[in-house]
């Protein structure tokens, strides 16, 4: 198997853009669903970041013979999540900003009534909700870079530990064996 030209930002990269699609076409089907943004059902999104981020970290060890150390499976699941943080987070951004601001609405009356019930002034609340408006899409998509990033770096660390298959003495014998000529 020729390892010299699989690295793990390839792997990763390739599997973070299977997990930005499959969540792009579950941000449009729970639109075209009318489900809140606030229910339950968002955390349907994980099952996919989490399937890609072990299957970068088991493609990266299969195609390193089937060994893997933990630093470099964490490092594939590492670039996943970062790379699929960064494209998702500027999907989120225009998504809110351009391609469905009423959704971004709807959010905004969710938190107007919520300021409203912990007993926030009217100036106060017409203040956050100006900033919202403003910049919310992009506050948004910046925070949504730390959190995936984030719940990203905990994932790898489990997939690692879980793939984790280095070179034993014994296959280390073994891969010696097949290297030498029985003729001599």
């Amino acid at each position: 198997m020729d390892t010299a030209k699989t690295s793990s930002f390839n792997v990763a990269l390739k599997w973070a853009m299977f997990y930005v699609i499959v969540s792009i076409v579950l941000t449009y089907v729970w639109q075209f669903l009318n489900i809140d943004q606030t229910s339950s059902i968002k955390y349907v999104g994980y099952i996919p970041f989490i399937a890609f981020l072990l299957l970068a970290q088991k493609e990266f060890r299969d195609s390193l013979g089937g060994f893997i150390s933990f630093g470099q499976a964490f490092v594939a699941g590492l670039l996943y999540s970062i790379i699929g943080a960064v494209v998702i987070s500027i999907f989120i951004y225009i998504y809110f900003a351009f391609l469905s601001p009423g959704v971004f609405e709807k959010i905004m009356d969710t938190q107007k009534d919520a300021m409203t019930q912990k007993g926030m002034s009217s100036d106060q609340i017409d203040q956050a909700m100006e900033i919202l408006k403003k910049y919310g899409a992009l506050i948004t998509a910046f925070f949504s870079i730390f959190a995936i990033a984030i719940f990203g770096i905990i994932v790898a660390l489990v997939g690692a530990a879980i793939f984790k298959k280095e070179r034993t003495i014994q296959d280390i014998e073994q891969n010696s064996d097949s290297f030498t000529d029985p003729a001599v």
